[in-house]
């Protein structure tokens, strides 16, 4: 198909955000085509690059889309919490963590399945998305800790964070299915609380 000319370069940016993202969700990391993007809106290949600067880029701006989803939907669950008891919304949050991850099977494990190389910093737009995530999970792990203990919330987070995506990661890819656990998110759930145990948080259950 011939190149097109009709938008702009910030048009164009988020078309093919759009476009590749319902790709990325449609057939995973493992089978993305920016070849295939650029010809469902009607441009060359050679725009993606022009646009993104490399194959990377518009990987990163596609998953830069997901983390954008994830932590709207995040926040929705939170917002729409029947509670305000800070245990009750951890309890959400990782209701919420495996609800988007099964909805957006593909686009979410895109998110690990995607590497930049080892001496390549993520681009610091990126990072900040990935930082608002532990951010608003932080917030909700410091707000149901005793005040004394708030300064250890950075590193618990990221260590249930770790707990729950450990368990939600191999709920989707059947390893839990082999291991005969029938509910990974009770699992998930008894896990983050032995860790809370010791900061005398209890979930909602």
């Amino acid at each position: 198909m011939g190149r097109r000319s009709d938008h702009s370069r910030a048009e164009l940016r988020e078309i093919f955000i759009a476009e590749g993202h319902r790709h990325m969700g449609d057939v995973g990391y493992a089978r993305f085509s920016a070849r295939e993007v650029a010809k469902r809106i009607g441009y060359s290949v050679g725009t993606v690059y022009n646009v993104f600067g490399s194959y990377d880029g518009l990987i990163l701006a596609i998953n830069g889309r997901t983390l954008d989803l994830w932590l709207d939907f995040l926040e929705a669950r939170l917002d729409g919490a029947d509670d305000d008891a800070p245990a009750r919304r951890l309890d959400r949050a990782i209701e919420a963590y495996f609800d988007f991850a099964m909805a957006h099977r593909h686009a979410w494990t895109a998110l690990y399945d995607f590497r930049l190389p080892d001496d390549t910093p993520l681009p610091e737009p990126y990072a900040a998305k990935v930082t608002a995530i532990m951010e608003a999970v932080e917030r909700e792990v410091r707000a149901a800790m005793p005040h004394e203990s708030a300064d250890e919330a950075p590193a618990l987070t990221r260590s249930l964070l770790a707990t729950v995506h450990g368990h939600c990661f191999f709920a989707l890819n059947g390893t839990f299915r082999l291991l005969t656990e029938s509910d990974p998110i009770v699992a998930a759930k008894a896990r983050v609380a032995d860790a809370l145990a010791a900061h005398r948080v209890r979930l909602a259950g």
